[in-house]
């Protein structure tokens, strides 16, 4: 698998909980040998390809995921704060990344990663290749609506779903010859309005506009993803089957169960991947 053959781009999708699956796809091609040179994701798919990118494991990534995703441990990084743009103020979260990443750069990690977000003040796609890893990750998993954007260079940065979820195009401009993709939140439109329902310091009528804002991001994402798709399609496309009642926010308890769905979806294309290497 190491000789003669592409290079390989691995693209992460955001979708909160259900991202999860990712570390089953890692853990199967790491078992099979194939190699991965590129990594490119948004939103949780962007936290996930940055530990990788930082050297972790499957196993890791796992173990990593099942210590932070604790009852106790994901209340604590929600600190309320309605009036500084979004339902939590995201300084647990950033704090959360730093003891992770610490003071990781992107030049340091051991693979070339790229995550995305969007900028409120211009409007536009970022691709964040530079600085803090720690600080891009707090930017590309910033929900409008639910977290405060996160300021980095006088932008605004905001969850890269919105405009480009499953960034097949920024694993291409990395170098990948070869684009592995991974896409677990299109069949999921409802995700945090439902986690906000159940929040009892929450107002009730915030949780009926959360609702109607969470509908229409979910309409922009798909008609965003599905032109992206149809410029820049990957050489696989892996969509793990996951359960109905996991979204953006409910399923963080579920680590094992979400990776063996990514394990299950990733051992059903290998034919397909090793057959594309062998191709080229």
């Amino acid at each position: 698998m190491t000789h003669n053959r592409p290079s390989i781009g691995l693209v992460l999708s955001g979708g909160g909980a259900c991202g999860l699956a990712h570390i089953g796809v890692l853990r199967v091609l790491e078992r099979e040998g194939i190699p991965v040179d590129y990594l490119a994701g948004t939103s949780m798919g962007g936290v996930i390809a940055a530990g990788y990118a930082a050297g972790m494991s499957s196993y890791t990534l796992e173990q990593e995921a099942l210590a932070a995703t604790r009852k106790l441990h994901m209340l604590r990084l929600a600190d309320p704060g309605l009036s500084s743009g979004g339902l939590i103020r995201g300084k647990q979260v950033i704090a959360f990344f730093k003891r992770v990443f610490g003071a990781i750069t992107f030049s340091e990690l051991a693979l070339p990663l790229a995550v995305v977000a969007v900028d409120l003040n211009s409007h536009q796609e970022v691709v964040l290749r530079e600085g803090l890893v720690a600080l891009a990750l707090r930017a590309t998993t910033s929900i409008p609506g639910l977290f405060m954007p996160a300021e980095v260079s006088g932008r605004r940065l905001v969850d890269g779903g919105v405009l480009n979820n499953l960034p097949v195009d920024v694993g291409r401009k990395l170098g990948a010859e070869m684009v592995i993709a991974v896409d677990i939140c299109l069949s999921r439109p409802r995700g945090f309005s439902q986690w906000v329902g159940n929040r009892r310091w929450i107002l009730g009528g915030i949780t009926n506009t959360l609702e109607v804002l969470d509908d229409t991001l979910y309409a922009v994402r798909i008609a965003e993803q599905e032109s992206k798709m149809r410029q820049f399609p990957p050489d696989v496309l892996i969509c793990p089957e996951l359960p109905s009642n996991v979204n953006t926010i409910v399923g963080y308890d579920r680590v094992t169960e979400l990776a063996a769905a990514g394990e299950r979806a990733a051992v059903e294309h290998l034919p397909e991947i090793k057959e594309l290497i062998r191709q080229h």
